[in-house]
């Protein structure tokens, strides 16, 4: 059975054996139900769409929607290709603070071909590249923070394991073919004002008024910004 076909049922069997083997610490992860209607084949939806491997990728991830999208450049913009489901991150909406806390982190990330493993033990994974210098800058912790397979999570953002090859797969072309670094942002929901005004009490609502600047140039001109710290804020530029 593929994947994209596994069962809620499934997943949430995935889920207690993940428990089971790791112990009441993950209790906290979320797991969602996965779509169950399978895809066509990726160079079928790639030749179709006018998308080629080894074109620059851009990830973005959203915690509340439990979604992974996946955009690809074309004629120097990035247009969204695929919508994956994350079946599990661990912890809730704000960002990770340090080791041990099983919270999925938010903000912004790069990932090179040495971050790549085709070897994990949850399928294929990439580390994201926590703690970045935002995160240095106010003393966050931890390490090993991933996008992985396997649909159980333990602080990190874990998908099926169809899903994670065409992430990987895409994302290892298109450093293969001269790509530096893909970028991985991460937010806890989409980036509105209606979102945020629902939040506003959270005591996270500066950091997230501050992901959302990078959210809204993307969402303005469908190039990724570049990211840089400053006054332990995350300031943004052209790419």
């Amino acid at each position: 059975m593929r994947a994209w076909q596994i069962s809620v049922s499934s997943i949430l069997i995935a889920g207690v054996i993940g428990l089971f083997i790791a112990g009441p610490s993950v209790l906290r992860a979320t797991t969602t139900a996965v779509e169950t209607k399978p895809r066509a084949p990726l160079d079928e939806r790639l030749k179709t769409r006018n998308f080629r491997r080894g074109a620059p990728v851009f990830v973005r991830i959203f915690k509340a929607e439990a979604e992974l999208e996946l955009w690809m450049e074309r004629d120097g913009r990035f247009e969204l290709f695929e919508v994956y489901p994350i079946c599990s991150f661990s912890g809730k909406l704000g960002p990770k603070l340090k080791e041990g806390d099983l919270q999925s982190p938010e903000g912004f990330y790069a990932v090179s071909k040495r971050q790549l493993n085709p070897n994990s033990q949850f399928h294929k994974s990439f580390n994201i590249g926590f703690p970045n210098r935002y995160d240095r800058s106010h003393g966050r912790t931890g390490s090993y923070l991933m996008v992985h397979g396997g649909c159980v999570s333990i602080g990190c953002y874990a998908m099926t394991n169809d899903g994670i090859d065409e992430i990987y797969g895409l994302g290892k072309d298109a450093l293969l073919r001269g790509q530096k670094r893909f970028p991985v942002h991460i937010f806890p929901f989409r980036m509105t004002e209606q979102n945020l005004a629902l939040r506003q009490a959270s005591e996270w609502i500066d950091f997230w008024r501050n992901l959302k600047e990078g959210y809204d140039l993307f969402e303005q001109t469908r190039r990724v910004p570049a990211v840089k710290v400053s006054k332990r804020r995350y300031v943004f530029g052209d790419s």
